[in-house]
């Protein structure tokens, strides 16, 4: 789970602004944030299949959030791919 000292440091990386919370590069950053600490979670727990339902829903979720910002701004799009080290 995110405490809010990592979920700001997150936000502070990939924000456009100081103040940025909801633009799509922080709600990437955040998902994928999830995602990584969900995924180190199944690798102990290989039967919680509850949690890796919501697994699958942050992945999607987050595939759409990347497929919007690729549709309206290639630039950004990119730079928090590579940011990520996320796959194109």
């Amino acid at each position: 789970m995110l405490t809010k000292q990592k979920k700001a440091r997150v936000m502070k990386e990939a924000g456009i602004h100081e103040s940025d919370t909801g633009s799509a590069e922080v709600q990437i950053a955040l998902i994928s944030k999830k995602i990584e600490e969900l995924a180190s979670h199944l690798k102990k727990h290989l039967k919680d299949k509850h949690s890796r339902r919501g697994l699958l829903q942050m992945v999607a979720d987050r595939r759409t959030h990347l497929k919007y910002l690729e549709g309206s701004n290639k630039r950004r799009y990119n730079a928090i791919v590579k940011k990520l080290n996320l796959k194109k």
